[in-house]
């Protein structure tokens, strides 16, 4: 591996002149569609950024004339303001709680739907399990009364 020597690249930039089709352009100035583009769009965007500009002007104003207003009944706004934000709050903290108590009765009606269809099928294993072992119980009390019988003859 020591003797290897680096791979070299050499990268040779090709200069796009923007023409039709990947063509180069001879007289290397802006092309016709971005001339359009820049005399359309010209206007659209002055005409927007002169709405900005009286938006944001007639938002100071606004702020000048209603200053006095808010300061002048803030004793009365502020606490409004307190109750509507509680009032808001509260509503949305009851849709919530709604919300969430749908979801766990849905929750649990689906897990009571699943329990009850294998409910039957625990219950005939319970049957069969009682079964075996009632029969069981019944061959044990059998042989225990034989085998009582069997001590009381031999004791006689």
């Amino acid at each position: 591996m020591g003797d290897r020597q680096p791979h070299q690249v050499q990268v040779h930039p090709q200069r796009y002149e923007g023409g039709l089709k990947g063509q180069p352009r001879a007289g290397g100035g802006p092309s016709a569609t971005k001339i359009l583009a820049v005399v359309t769009l010209l206007p659209v965007g002055g005409g927007l950024l002169a709405l900005a500009g009286m938006t944001f002007a007639g938002t100071l104003i606004g702020l000048c004339l209603a200053t006095p207003v808010f300061l002048l009944f803030s004793p009365v706004i502020v606490p409004a303001a307190l109750v509507l934000a509680l009032a808001v709050t509260a509503f949305l903290a009851s849709g919530a709680f709604g919300l969430t108590g749908v979801t766990s009765l849905s929750w649990v009606a689906k897990y009571l739907q699943a329990a009850t269809h294998a409910v039957p099928e625990s219950l005939d294993q319970a049957k069969r399990r009682m079964q075996d072992m009632a029969g069981f119980v019944g061959q044990k009390t059998k042989e225990m009364g034989q085998e009582i019988q069997r001590k009381a003859h031999e004791g006689k």
